[in-house]
């Protein structure tokens, strides 16, 4: 019986031709023939993917397609669903280790030839990769090989993954696997002490944690995950990131059945599952790791917290992602206490709500230490609460105040509708508050200057109480003695005088009334691609390689411009120590910067001003360097920061990776590209006019309502 074809939105339409979605909604308008729908509903129809191509096809328009999109179209249709992705995973590793004229000629082999040098080449890596020798291809999978090889000669190995990966855990919700955000996986690793040579993830999903730990100089990397595929993906991951580190990756429930019951590590970093009330709680009720008392039902965590500890030296160092609730359970006091009281818990630090899944609750970071039988006393605990640092906007930066030439500006796995909460964070700040106040903990724990409201250091005495929680929150809050009076009536009305300052600063952004209607019809024009403009010398396309030199590399002195500082309107903030100085572009007055991530919030595209001078080009970050004399730079930044343009030019599911080469521009004289830059120049100062608004609005109100609350503050009088 024939297989029925997958079937595709507009969007993905958009991208498979490599056009605006308004394109295909014009072809559906004015082309009888176009494909009817073939499922969906009045307001989002689906369409027969073959019969798409089909139509395409007989027009010209397939050469726009990638070979990534290609690839994912590819799975779409294979007669196995995801389960043809899945045996795929191995052989991304083998190609990456082709050169391009190798790759090439694999794709052009017979089937039969094709099918016996896939299966031996995913044989080869049974060492490596868990369950690759069991993997065998028939016929029907040619299609899917040879679409892979292209990918990765074309693109990269590490992108092909990403493809493979998406399309085997397409509903992460229903699977139970989510991705630890690249940044939060850095800062976990960066808060564990000195040199770590051996390093274990019990949990380890697709390998970003270890990965991160790769990049801090780690050599030996261990993980298990219960989900075959993730330990397939996790494998080829960190072979591909890290060829050479010692890379051990098994299957397996981490808890029922440790693959590594007979390692200890110098480091454990850990995702845990949350909430998992079927962890073994009856058949491991005598497991020798729970040193610090029988986890309850309810409290996976901690046996995942204890599982840690004991897969460490003495001495050796854990940070574990943890849902707030483990803190403050009431199930779990007792092995709190006992964690406590022995020195296992050296610090506990928060997370807003967006750092990670579940994007809605605010996480926490537990760093533990394995105690010493000789080691010193540990007479307090670290508590910080980053939510404040990690706030965008949360401090001034030059782009607040604005220039005459750029405009004002308000003030960073996955970036998707689910993620857009994460990618808006400032984890520079975060990540700067956390590692100051541990290093500075770390240094002299005695001596610790807490910060009210952001970092406490809590004697062990003091929090073995009846409850025994480890809330951040509980024990950093400011207190009403913290702040005197008088200065908080100054903050408040300094707080007060600068919303008036910004709200006469919207209305001024507000005040261009000049928009008119194009006519009874919305405009249309020629356009032409990034790629063809580059081809005709009207603009240059820069990236940033990455840096490949290894961990003792030095260090560019240079600040960096992210995607992250395009969305939040901040100055270069990004850390430089993963750039090489050599090779990454500066970034130059007049540059238009373009994310290369879609899906968070805030504009995709800005024209660097002053502010932006000198800064090297962050990697999640497009630069396109226009002739003045052909282009505008803000009708540039305008049409490619568009919405549909941005939709058109990505390829993905869960993250949307920019292509800059399909990015549109229309084809208009240079005194017309003026006027829509100014046009385009006013629309960025306004949003960013609101945006820097808001944040005062809100800093106003808060400081107006703790102050009366906390008794800092009296209401006016009546006359008043």
């Amino acid at each position: 019986m024939p297989q029925p074809s997958a079937q595709v939105t507009a969007a993905e339409i958009s991208r498979i031709a490599g056009v605006t979605r308004a394109t295909v909604s014009n072809w559906r308008r004015r082309h009888d023939d176009f494909p009817a729908p073939a499922g969906g509903n009045d307001s989002s129809p689906l369409y027969d993917l073959l019969e798409v191509r089909a139509w395409l096809h007989a027009r010209g328009h397939t050469a726009a397609v990638n070979p990534l999109e290609e690839l994912r179209t590819t799975l779409r249709l294979h007669p196995q669903g995801s389960g043809g992705a899945t045996k795929l995973l191995p052989l991304v590793l083998a190609a990456a280790r082709r050169t391009p004229e190798e790759l090439t000629a694999l794709a052009e082999l017979p089937d039969t030839d094709l099918i016996a040098r896939a299966e031996s080449a995913a044989a080869s890596l049974a060492d490596s990769v868990p369950a690759a020798e069991t993997v065998h291809f028939s016929p029907r999978d040619t299609t899917a090989l040879r679409a892979l090889l292209l990918s990765v000669r074309d693109e990269s190995g590490g992108a092909t993954l990403e493809v493979l990966a998406e399309r085997e855990l397409e509903d992460s919700a229903a699977s139970g696997t989510y991705q630890t955000p690249a940044p939060l996986a850095d800062l976990v690793t960066r808060l564990v002490p000195g040199t770590i040579d051996r390093v274990l993830d019990p949990a380890c999903g697709s390998g970003t944690l270890l990965a991160a730990a790769a990049r801090q100089g780690t050599t030996e990397l261990y993980g298990q995950d219960s989900v075959p595929v993730q330990t397939q993906r996790s494998a080829v991951s960190l072979l591909l990131a890290a060829p050479d580190a010692t890379v051990t990756v098994r299957t397996g429930d981490s808890l029922r059945s440790d693959a590594f019951g007979q390692l200890t590590a110098d480091a454990v970093v850990c995702n845990p599952p949350y909430g998992d009330r079927d962890w073994g709680h009856d058949e491991l009720a005598y497991d020798p790791r729970w040193a610090y008392g029988v986890p309850p039902r309810a409290e996976s965590e901690l046996a995942w917290v204890q599982h840690a500890l004991a897969h460490l030296v003495p001495g050796g160092w854990a940070a574990l992602i943890l849902p707030p609730a483990t803190a403050s359970r009431a199930s779990g006091r007792r092995v709190r206490m006992n964690l406590v009281r022995s020195g296992a818990v050296r610090a506990v630090m928060a997370l807003p709500p967006g750092a990670a899944t579940p994007w809605h609750v605010g996480l926490q970071i537990w760093v533990l230490q394995r105690p010493e039988s000789d080691g010193p006393e540990r007479k307090s605990v670290l508590f910080v609460d980053t939510a404040e640092a990690a706030v965008i906007g949360g401090g001034e930066s030059a782009h607040a105040s604005g220039t005459a030439a750029g405009g004002t500006r308000g003030a960073g796995p996955r970036s998707s509708a689910r993620s857009s909460g994460g990618a808006s964070l400032n984890w520079t700040a975060l990540t700067n508050t956390a590692l100051t106040h541990w290093a500075a903990f770390m240094d002299a724990p005695e001596a610790f200057t807490d910060e009210p409201g952001t970092a406490r250091a809590v004697p062990v005495i003091d929090l073995l109480d009846d409850v025994v929680d480890l809330s951040p929150a509980r024990h950093v809050r400011v207190s009403r003695t913290d702040i005197e009076p008088a200065e908080l009536a100054r903050e408040t009305d300094d707080a007060r005088r600068r919303l008036v300052a910004s709200a006469k600063s919207l209305g001024k952004a507000a005040g261009y009334v000049d928009w008119r209607a194009a006519g009874p019809a919305a405009r249309e024009w020629r356009t032409a691609t990034a790629s063809d403009l580059a081809r005709g010398g009207a603009l240059t396309l820069l990236r940033t390689a990455p840096d490949t030199r290894g961990p003792d590399a030095p260090v560019p002195a240079v600040a960096v411009l992210t995607g992250m500082d395009i969305a939040r309107g901040t100055g270069p903030s990004g850390d430089p120590s993963g750039l090489r100085s050599d090779s990454a572009p500066v970034v130059a007055t007049g540059d238009v910067l373009v994310r290369a991530v879609a899906g968070a919030n805030g504009p995709m595209a800005r024209v660097a001003d002053a502010a932006d001078e000198g800064a090297l080009l962050g990697p999640q970050v497009h630069l396109f360097r226009p002739d003045p004399a052909r282009l505008d730079p803000w009708f540039l930044a305008g049409f490619m920061g568009a919405e549909e343009n941005i939709a058109g030019a990505s390829t993905g599911s869960t993250v949307l990776h920019v292509s800059p080469g399909r990015l549109r521009v229309p084809l208009l004289p240079l005194e017309e590209q003026r006027r829509y830059g100014e046009a385009f120049r006013r629309v960025h100062e306004l949003r960013a006019e609101a945006r820097r608004a808001t944040e005062v609005a809100e800093e106003t109100a808060r400081l107006l309502a703790g102050g009366l609350t906390g008794g800092g503050l009296v209401p006016p009088s009546a006359a008043g």
